[in-house]
């Protein structure tokens, strides 16, 4: 009996071994995909475009899409390829292509479903760290001053705009400070001409109730006292001038690199000594004004171009996931651009949506493709929409979109305010707005047990449909969302009153009172003030 039990454990042992695959970093590998295998992954801001369709291409060598990304695809069928670097994949006919592989990979096909090649994946390359963010990200609306003030950012400003959340009865929460606070970046004290104090500013905006979050970058402004300072202890990147054979122990210039504000000297977070003179600078902040965290924008891998040398070799992808481990310092923090830090309390924002009815439509399936790579703690972009330029010369603004992306965010894991809901919309649509406020409030202790296990489990706290009902026929659904197990979210995310929600098997509880048994579609009415939610109140499985 206990040589048969040896054998079975044997067999079983022998067999998932067999399940994995591992390949050289040469040439191609080409894996058959089965008839309805569907295939998600690689980067966030491709969500919208999974499951990936034929003629599909994405190299992630120095390219994160402006958002978070990782060497990780996943799919239907229970399959996960993974290397510890950059790999260029592509969807050809009946075939996926593996190609200009930066690492070994790894394909795994041990797993049945979505959630089973997701759980295998985190569990062996990206374990959750038991660790969460600062937990006033989720338990109330945060407050971003980009919008409203741009790059004018100025204590009067700022006052006014945390007195206004108050007076218009929003709850105090995290109030973020954007860029343009300093004289010039890299150095790390308030203005004088706008912010002339502005440690009691902080104290005053403690007093109502708010933590306080400052943008930083490891953008440094050349020409200036700092960056010469810098550049003399070699704590930036450095330039090769166009000497391919150059190393950085010779070179003496340091790289500049043209980003969205102009030209500046990057840090270089390779060398020890960098890493160690940017953190000195932030907790001085700390210490000095009161600050409670940093909004860490940048480290987009394309601001580390062929020409930089650093302390240590690094590729691009390598410089923006260095960028990442900085802020695990900083509870209180808040990443756009991202590689291979899933699993970490680590919040991550999606990339600055435009004030357009597309990019309302991205904001769930971006959602989800975080999850499905790690990145668990998830702000949906500022509500209305956080791309400044899409702003610009308009009279007035669509006061539904407004609403209707708030609703979207308001049972994902955050929610973020900057344009002023009650500057902009007429008292109908503030009042929706509020409801998603005190929606949110009322599922906070359950979005609360979510992040919590997500930390201990690493589980995405939004889930697709097919990841919780696999086999069903829900690969395609992008406009509605499980929080957790139980609840099912259907916003509107287009202009309109009305939508068609699909219900996998099983009995669920509308927000309306009504019973719905599924698998069905069916048409609701979805007035302005509605946001669906649909309770799994009885499981089907076969």
């Amino acid at each position: 009996m206990k040589n048969l039990l040896f054998i079975t454990i044997l067999l079983l042992l022998l067999n998932k071994e067999a399940h994995t695959q591992v390949s050289s970093n040469t040439g191609s590998q080409n894996i058959p995909i089965q008839s309805d295998e569907k295939w998600y992954g690689g980067a966030v801001n491709e969500g919208h475009n999974m499951p990936f369709q034929q003629g599909y291409l994405l190299n992630l060598y120095g390219d994160n899409r402006g958002n978070q990304a990782a060497p990780l695809l996943l799919s239907t069928r229970g399959k996960f390829i993974w290397s510890e670097g950059p790999f260029q994949f592509a969807f050809d006919h009946d075939q996926l292509v593996i190609s200009q592989a930066h690492g070994t990979i790894i394909i795994d096909s041990s797993g049945h479903s979505l959630a089973e090649a997701f759980k295998a994946a985190s569990k062996k390359f990206f374990p959750p760290s038991g660790k969460l963010p600062d937990t006033l990200l989720f338990s109330r609306p945060q407050y971003n001053t980009w919008i409203e003030l741009l790059y004018n950012q100025n204590q009067d400003d700022i006052l006014k705009y945390a007195h206004s959340i108050i007076d218009n009865g929003f709850p105090p929460g995290v109030l973020m400070i954007d860029d343009n606070w300093a004289d010039y970046y890299g150095k790390f004290s308030f203005r004088k001409d706008r912010f002339t104090d502005a440690k009691k500013m902080i104290a005053e905006l403690h007093k109502l109730g708010f933590k306080v979050m400052l943008w930083v970058s490891p953008f440094i402004s050349p020409d200036t006292e700092v960056s010469r300072e810098l550049v003399v202890k070699k704590l930036v990147l450095m330039d090769n001038e166009n000497d391919s054979n150059a190393t950085w122990d010779k070179a003496v210039k340091p790289a500049i690199i043209n980003w969205w504000n102009g030209y500046s000297m990057v840090m270089d977070f390779t060398n020890p000594a960098g890493i160690k003179w940017f953190h000195q600078q932030l907790d001085s902040m700390i210490l000095m004004y009161g600050l409670n965290g940093f909004k860490f924008d940048g480290g987009d891998m394309e601001y580390y171009p062929r020409n930089v040398l650093s302390y240590k070799k690094a590729t691009p992808n390598e410089q923006c996931e260095l960028w990442g481990t900085f802020g695990k310092w900083y509870p209180l923090n808040e990443y756009r651009a991202m590689w291979k830090n899933g699993g970490q309390p680590l919040v991550e924002r999606l990339r600055d949506k435009r004030h357009a009815w597309e990019d309302v439509q991205k904001l769930i399936p971006h959602t989800i493709i975080a999850g499905l790579l790690g990145y668990q703690f998830t702000c949906p972009d500022m509500i209305g929409g956080g791309e400044s330029g899409s702003f610009n010369g308009q009279d007035s603004l669509d006061q539904d979109l407004v609403v209707r992306s708030a609703q979207i965010s308001t049972l994902l894991p955050m929610m973020q305010f900057s344009v002023a809901p009650w500057r902009i919309l007429d008292s109908g649509h503030l009042n929706a707005i509020k409801r998603t406020v005190a929606l949110r409030m009322k599922f906070t202790p359950y979005i609360m047990e979510l992040v919590n296990e997500s930390a201990i489990n690493g589980e995405p706290v939004i889930r697709s449909l097919e990841y919780r009902f696999p086999g069903q026929g829900f690969e395609n659904v992008k406009d509605q969302f499980m929080l957790g197990e139980r609840n099912m979210v259907a916003p509107m995310t287009g202009k309109g009153f009305k939508r068609k929600v699909t219900f996998p098997k099983g009995t669920w509880k509308g927000d309306d009172g009504r019973n719905i048994k599924g698998p069905a579609t069916i048409e609701i009415q979805v007035p302005l003030e509605r946001l669906p939610v649909f309770e799994l109140v009885k499981a089907k499985y076969n």
